[in-house]
Formats: structure tokens, C-alpha cells, sequence
């Protein structure tokens, strides 16, 4: 995992990246932390995941995925059903459903430039060491980058 200081949205529209991946929960809310963000400047994205089941557990490990094309280049921004629910006291981090998801994602994406926030380590109150050794061995021999927030990259 290589892992960098940045803003995950602006190196996105830079065209760093071909795939960038945020954690999602099954509800088609999109209404805090970067899903907020995501859903702001991509609507694309947030028009995605609308197209599923609001509520449907089933998501859980799977996503929805949109291209996203401007004058930089292009790249794909995956919507990654990893949590259930949002908004509760407890940990909301689905690590299987992150396992599925990232498990899949190599399948997809092998070759590729992949980045990610901490997915399910902030609001999903996840416990970071146990998802990020997930992402590590699902995206074993990948490009994969971890972009810690930080304005003004």
C-alpha cells in the first residue's frame, strides 16, 4: 500500500488515478464525510447509486461504478457498499463486504492506478489496521494508493 498526503477528489480530476473508491452505505445517502464530497462535484456518481435498491442489504460487497471523463483524462469513481447502515453508535464497517468489494476490484481493475480514503475507518467507526490489511491482501501485486486527507495537495 503505498500511501500519500492529499486530496483524493483534486488528484482524481488530475487524472492520478484510474479508479478511485469510497465507502458507501446501502442507503443511497451519500450525505456525509467524502461521499458528500464525491456526491457534490460527481454527481454522476451519486445518480449511480440511486439506481440501486435504497436499503438492500444484499449491496453489501458489491458496487456501483461510474466513468468520469474531463480534460485531464478519465477514471472511475466506485461506489463500494461497505457498510449496512450509517448513523448508529456502533462500528458500522462491514469487513467482509470491504473484502468482497476490494476482491472484486482487483478482478476489474488488475493493472490499474487505484486509490482510496480510509474506507470504513472514519464514520463506520472500522478499526483501520484490520481494513487495511484487508485492502493489502486482496491488492496484492496492484498500484494501489491510500490518500490521507490534506487540503491543498
Amino acid at each position: 500500500m503505498n500511501i500519500i498526503y492529499g486530496d483524493l477528489i483534486d488528484l482524481a480530476k488530475k487524472a492520478k488515478f484510474d479508479v478511485i473508491i469510497h465507502g458507501c452505505n446501502c442507503f443511497c445517502t451519500m450525505g456525509a464525510g467524502i461521499a458528500k464530497s464525491i456526491k457534490k462535484e460527481f454527481p454522476k456518481a451519486y445518480a449511480e447509486d440511486c439506481k440501486t435498491i435504497k436499503g438492500d442489504r444484499t449491496k453489501l460487497g458489491t458496487y456501483t461504478k461510474v466513468k468520469i471523463e474531463n480534460e485531464n483524462g478519465s477514471f472511475y469513481i466506485i461506489n463500494a457498499y461497505t457498510q449496512y447502515n450509517w448513523n448508529t453508535n456502533k462500528i458500522n464497517a462491514d469487513y467482509e463486504a470491504i473484502k468482497s468489494v476490494f476482491s472484486k476490484i482487483k478482478k476489474e481493475f488488475y493493472g490499474k492506478k487505484i486509490a482510496y480514503p480510509m474506507i470504513g475507518a472514519g464514520l463506520a467507526r472500522g478499526d483501520w489496521k484490520i481494513i487495511s490489511n484487508i485492502i493489502d491482501d486482496c491488492l496484492k501485486q496492484e498500484d494501489h494508493t491510500l490518500v490521507k486527507y490534506q487540503k491543498n495537495s
